[in-house]
């Protein structure tokens, strides 16, 4: 009850704004990073050569994650609010149709979802995502490339390195009372 009084508010605009901003600048910033890791992953037997300015489809895959965790966070009138306002932001700072990017969207929570099954964790999802998304099987072992898998190995890295990507719901909705505009 008293932590109710103690909490900032926040506005959904402005914890849309704050997300979409945050993720933005975090790809922006450590993709080049993220791309030298894989590059030099040791599991692989050539260099992948990801280029580190090539970070779109590992932005879409780490909006497409951090999406799909929301609603888990938030009651669902509120996490449809805070979404379609997330998706207009975003749009703006990417020059892109809201419609297109919430489509696009979809669509890569939909693969990612596939391509993870039967685990549901995000994380997971995400870092099979980024493996597919940059056709990463072809510079596996035999064993695992004909299995078209990520090697287990590899796959514990990117988590980590997912995890630093992931948007923290929870420190939000413990920091924060979110209220509607």
């Amino acid at each position: 009850m008293f932590t109710i009084l103690r909490k900032k508010k926040l506005t959904e605009d402005q914890l849309a704004n704050f997300f979409a901003n945050s993720i933005l600048r975090l790809v922006e910033e450590g993709f080049a990073d993220v791309a030298e890791i894989v590059n030099n992953d040791p599991e692989f037997l050539s260099r992948p050569k990801l280029d580190k300015s090539d970070s779109d489809r590992f932005l879409l895959v780490i909006i497409a994650g951090n999406m799909n965790l929301l609603s888990n966070h938030f009651e669902s009138v509120k996490d449809v609010r805070i979404t379609e306002k997330i998706y207009r932001k975003l749009a703006v700072a990417l020059s892109v149709d809201p419609m297109v990017l919430k489509e696009t969207i979809a669509k890569y929570q939909s693969w990612m979802s596939r391509i993870n099954h039967p685990s549901k964790n995000t994380r997971y999802a995400m870092s099979k995502g980024v493996f597919f998304k940059y056709d990463l099987n072809q510079f596996q072992t035999d064993y695992f490339r004909n299995m078209n898998t990520p090697n287990p190995i590899f796959l514990k890295r990117l988590d980590e390195i997912i995890s630093q990507f992931i948007f923290d719901w929870d420190e939000v909705r413990d920091k924060y009372r979110v209220v509607e505009d």
